[in-house]
């Protein structure tokens, strides 16, 4: 913006007009320096190739911008980054200390950066010593590994070989999708691995591959894999008992373990008579004492055919009194439903409701509705043959006591009583809410209270998952080229790790001083937080804006930044960063 001086600001300034420059800076800087300490920009520029004939900064510098620009703004779209650069330039060139040009973040140039990260030579690389990196600076405990998969969808064309395939969407089934697969550390959820594959692909087959990059990178016998009950297929169990690791994950109710599941369940329901349940209880979000579950635990030896010795693994038989309450809840809405729709079949007479007149027809209803509600078995139906008869005379016309006469007899079928079958009912609720979970862990590494409330926090991973899909915003995918497509999710893995660490580390600065941080609640300003979310963090760093004003020989007069509140240098103080990452932007004397 040009700005004409008044005659006094003319003779003070010896000129005329002033150039002011307005930048958004908000949480860029925050985000710049969290990713240099992370070691994006080193890891990157060490992996990824760069021509000898190649201008411009370096693939790292231009990751580490384009992913503040992708956090800041939710927007991965390649088109939008070269016009946010011309409005950012003064900001980045100062935080980066590099020569910041927008044709550096030309569509062509993030293609090629996409192509090198779709590279497992080079992206394997990369994961492997950032890992090894943030494992080392912040002191990251490397005992639990939790293995998940998401798919993402679009509207995209589905080609032969392409990665947007049908599949069992947990999104839209109506859309392909692609699958990833990752495998994320605990307690913080930092993504250690991930793959991207086509949208059809079965997740069963997809943990070692994941497993296999994690344990070459950490080194460390003994992990812990955490996982759904896809990772308890005995071919995955089988690899990670061979390479000297543990694993942990809910059995499948299918084949072999369905038929065991009822013995189990029989023996836990007379363990919970006998009152010989080991009782798990865990603190909810008000602090009380509540019951996370109950159980008993039995050993096994497991093999597999032609493979390496049989090893000893342990089956966690459990009940979740919240899942059984939940289940109970189904069966008595089921049970309602049912009723109803049985009560209507058979209606009392009258204009256009229609009746049964086939005792068969009516068996046949009856069966439909207790198989389409699951509740077969669980109620009783009684029902009667009515027989109503009507006199009248043979023919047309007016009656006499000559005319002939005949009887009509019209039947129907009326169900008289709906009864549950409340030992049957009884006998079933005893059994809801268990679920067995194995692992080869012994008692002493982990015990059936630590396995409960390790599993319990699966919730990580799938918040994992959500930051991948709301904070980045993967779908939709504005890319089309299989490359293109699996370099940008591993960009997309990459801000969530920045979003992860980031959260981590200052909520385990809180934690070890007991300390809380004000101003992170806009709608209760009172509110203290000990345990913000990285969203939270970055929200907090709105507003901040860099002024700089020139004369018309395009010099440097002012450089001015908006003052960091007394929360905002506490935050960058408990990350490690210092209130100088802002402060720095006002220096002025800058090298051009």
């Amino acid at each position: 913006m040009r700005v004409q001086l008044a005659q006094q600001a003319q003779d003070l300034l010896g000129q005329s007009d002033l150039v002011i420059i307005t930048e958004r800076v908000d949480d860029v800087a925050l985000l710049v320096g969290q990713m240099v300490t992370m070691g994006f920009v080193e890891v990157l520029d060490r992996h990824l190739p760069r021509h000898w004939q190649q201008r411009g900064i370096s693939w790292g510098w231009t990751a580490v911008i384009w992913l503040a620009y992708i956090l800041t703004e939710g927007d991965h779209r390649k088109v939008t980054v070269e016009t946010y650069i011309q409005g950012m330039h003064h900001t980045l060139s100062r935080l980066t200390a590099q020569v910041i040009e927008p044709l550096d973040f030309s569509d062509d140039r993030l293609g090629h950066l996409l192509h090198h990260l779709s590279q497992p030579k080079y992206w394997h690389q990369i994961e492997r010593d950032l890992n090894a990196r943030s494992i080392e600076v912040y002191a990251l405990s490397q005992d639990v590994i939790r293995c998940d998969a998401t798919t993402v969808s679009g509207n995209h064309e589905v080609t032969a070989g392409g990665l947007w395939q049908f599949g069992q969407s947990k999104d839209d089934p109506t859309r392909p999708q692609i699958k990833v697969m990752m495998g994320s550390l605990d307690p913080l959820g930092m993504p250690l691995a991930t793959d991207v594959l086509s949208g059809e692909r079965a997740d069963d087959g997809l943990y070692i591959p994941v497993i296999d990059r994690i344990r070459r990178g950490l080194k460390q016998s003994g992990l812990l894999f955490v996982g759904d009950c896809k990772m308890s297929a005995l071919d995955t169990r089988a690899y990670i008992v061979g390479h000297q690791h543990l694993y942990l994950s809910p059995l499948p109710l299918t084949g072999a373990t369905a038929e065991a599941m009822e013995a189990w369940i029989t023996a836990g329901v007379a363990h919970s008579e006998a009152g010989t349940l080991a009782r798990i209880f865990r603190t909810n979000d008000r602090g009380h004492e509540v019951l996370a579950a109950e159980g008993y635990e039995v050993e096994r030896s497991c093999g597999v055919p032609g493979g390496a010795e049989a090893w000893t693994e342990r089956v966690l038989v459990l009940r979740s009194p919240m899942h059984a309450q939940q289940q109970a809840a189904g069966l008595e809405t089921r049970l309602g439903h049912a009723e109803k729709k049985l009560a209507a079949l058979t209606p009392s007479r009258g204009r256009g409701k229609r009746q049964i007149t086939d005792e068969t027809a009516l068996a046949e209803a009856i069966d439909t509705v207790l198989q389409d509600h699951r509740v077969h078995g669980l109620l009783s139906v009684a029902w009667e043959k009515q027989i109503e008869r009507k006199t009248q005379y043979v023919g047309r016309g007016r009656g006499s006591a000559s005319r002939q006469q005949r009887v009509l007899e019209t039947v129907r079928y009326h169900i008289t009583r709906i009864a549950r079958q409340g030992d049957t009912i009884t006998a079933l609720t005893q059994r809801f809410g268990w679920k067995a979970f194995v692992t080869n862990a012994v008692h002493t590494r982990l015990s059936l209270q630590e396995a409960v409330l390790c599993y319990r926090n699966e919730y990580r991973v799938e918040r994992l998952f959500n930051r991948l899909k709301s904070r980045v915003h993967i779908a939709p995918l504005f890319v089309k080229r299989n490359e293109q497509i699996e370099g940008l999710t591993y960009l997309l893995t990459l801000g969530v790790r920045v979003l992860t660490v980031l959260e981590f580390v200052l909520r385990r600065s809180l934690e070890s001083e007991h300390a809380k941080l004000p101003g992170l609640h806009p709608e209760n300003k009172q509110k203290m937080a000990d345990k913000p979310t990285a969203e939270r963090i970055l929200q907090a760093f709105r507003n901040i804006s860099l002024t700089i004003i020139k004369n018309g020989a395009g010099e440097e007069i002012l450089r001015r930044l908006t003052p960091l509140s007394g929360g905002q240098e506490a935050i960058l103080q408990r990350l490690g960063l210092g209130a100088n990452l802002y402060q720095q932007l006002e220096i002025q004397n800058i090298e051009k």
